[in-house]
């Protein structure tokens, strides 16, 4: 990784995402009785507890609303959830605002279109490989693993590594 990258990861003090394609591998899928679903990383959980240990306040913008988003947050112990938003970036900037952050204090994970801005001009914009282009071509990180399939760890630990909490983060599991 790259020095810059590393200099803009350690700055962060708020970790914000999307959730379909990010923390889910984006497909949406209904029961018989037209309940949605979603599958979620058990991996991507740890990471992003442990960003909370380290201090990164963590959020959820989302443009469709879901009570598995609900659920997957109060699991996490994330507050901060914004469903039914398609400006991510908007929502972003008023989030950064309400708890007296700077942009470049914020990451935002996205994949698609209405990720797009917030991507751009979040301090660390991240994306996944299965994103679309043009929101992977704005983004300062896009991570090996896919949305749904351990992206979010990837993220969580660049962050880690770069705020020097990577090794506390491991020594809790020795």
């Amino acid at each position: 990784m790259s020095t810059a990258l590393y200099e803009k990861a350690k700055k962060i003090r708020l970790f914000a995402m999307d959730v379909d394609g990010i923390l889910s591998d984006g497909k949406i899928i209904y029961n018989s009785y037209d309940v949605e679903t979603k599958a979620f990383y058990v991996q991507d959980g740890v990471g992003l507890k442990a960003l909370q240990d380290a201090g990164v306040v963590l959020a959820i913008i989302t443009g469709r609303t879901s009570p598995m988003v609900e659920r997957r947050a109060r699991e996490l112990g994330i507050h901060h959830v914004v469903q039914g938003r398609d400006d991510k970036f908007v929502a972003l900037s008023a989030l950064a605002d309400e708890l007296g952050l700077l942009l470049d204090e914020c990451a935002y994970m996205g994949d698609d279109l209405p990720d797009l801005k917030a991507v751009r001009e979040a301090g660390l914009g991240v994306s996944v490989p299965n994103g679309c282009s043009e929101t992977r071509a704005v983004a300062d990180f896009v991570t090996e693993r896919t949305g749904g399939n351990g992206a979010v760890r990837e993220a969580c630990e660049l962050v880690l590594k770069a705020k020097g909490c990577y090794d506390d983060f491991i020594a809790k599991f020795l």
